[in-house]
């Protein structure tokens, strides 16, 4: 477990607000949502190129807060599992570096096929 999966779950320990894994999975899905409304509002529906906007890193922080308290709950160690996915992604993208394949690999994997 990594030092910030670790602090995560002793502020959740101290303020006591440790929930099941649906109440977490939904939370950080309404987390994500809000995340999605501002991307909207500052994009104008999607006219406008996306800038950063001011209270993203708060809504950000607070969706990867619930990622960790959700690992927490379910016994995942972020940390290491994270960084397999990372070497496991840059080793299948090394491997096929200059392919049209590429890309669309990526794209099957962000859409939940592993």
């Amino acid at each position: 477990m990594s030092d910030l999966q670790a602090t995560v779950a002793r502020a959740a320990d101290q303020a006591g607000s440790h929930s099941t894994a649906p109440a977490l999975l939904l939370q950080a899905s309404a987390a994500l949502g809000r995340l999605a409304e501002l991307t909207s509002a500052a994009t104008e529906g999607g006219r406008r190129p996306f800038r950063v906007p001011p209270d993203w890193q708060p809504g950000l922080s607070e969706l990867a807060y619930l990622v960790y308290l959700l690992a927490d709950q379910t016994g995942v160690d972020l940390d290491s599992t994270v960084r397999s996915l990372a070497d496991r992604l840059g080793a299948d993208a090394a491997g096929r570096h200059g392919s049209a394949n590429g890309e669309h690999a990526a794209s099957r994997w962000f859409a939940g096929d592993s």
